[in-house]
């Protein structure tokens, strides 16, 4: 697969603390120049970089990032705000301690408000792999199929470790036909990014695929 097409399936994404407005233009104008699928950035910085790029870029922002802790309510208003400022496509975190609870109503039932707060925007859901066993990320395949969302994704990046070939390829396996998959976290080749392709993966979160671009431009 050529780098190119690769390319189109990355969110370009910074998540940092640390992210200020300048760093954030950078991967805004690097994510124009590659054509990846958009940048997914802080919330803070959506209503900036939504002027910023004047519709040639989707913006992707994250919601209960990174923990998935936060209530139902508070979920809803982010991503409502987040759509009024000018976000294309939401990526949350679920409430991870429900789903272990075995509180797959209530976790099904927010995902499907988080859903309709996106107006019609494209909804990710951040299961949190790493976290899970094999029957909580079949039963997550599950509930997020029934709840309707656009994209089931593996991990937020920001936990004991990121995406794997196996969690893929159980996820392609277990959610319906309706739902995409996006692997997040730790790619970091484009050998690794194309198997995660091959395996089902729709889109991929990552910086790393863009900066080694760059890199090979400087050379």
């Amino acid at each position: 697969m050529e780098r190119k097409e690769i390319l189109k399936k990355v969110d370009h994404t910074l998540l940092a603390q640390s992210a200020g407005w300048e760093q954030i233009k950078e991967i805004l104008e690097d994510a124009m120049k590659y054509e990846t699928a958009s940048a997914c950035i802080p919330a803070a910085y959506v209503k900036q970089a939504a002027e910023y790029v004047k519709g040639k870029l989707p913006i992707c922002t994250v919601i209960g990032f990174p923990n998935g802790y936060s209530t139902t309510a508070g979920k809803v208003y982010e991503t409502q705000d987040a759509v009024a400022n000018g976000a294309d496509e939401i990526d949350m975190v679920i409430n991870i301690g429900f789903l272990k609870e075995g509180r797959y109503k209530e976790v099904e039932e927010e995902i499907r408000k988080v859903h309709e707060a996106c107006q019609g925007r494209i909804l990710k859901v951040i299961i949190e792999t790493c976290l899970l066993s094999e029957e909580e990320k079949m039963k997550m395949c599950e509930i997020v199929t029934c709840a309707g969302a656009e994209y089931i994704k593996t991990s937020t990046g920001f936990s004991t470790a990121g995406a794997t070939f196996e969690d893929v390829a159980l996820m392609r396996k277990y959610t319906g036909k309706n739902v995409k998959v996006k692997a997040a976290g730790g790619i970091a080749s484009f050998s690794d990014a194309e198997k995660f392709i091959e395996l089902g993966a729709e889109r991929l979160g990552t910086s790393r695929l863009v900066k080694i671009m760059k890199q090979e431009e400087v050379r």
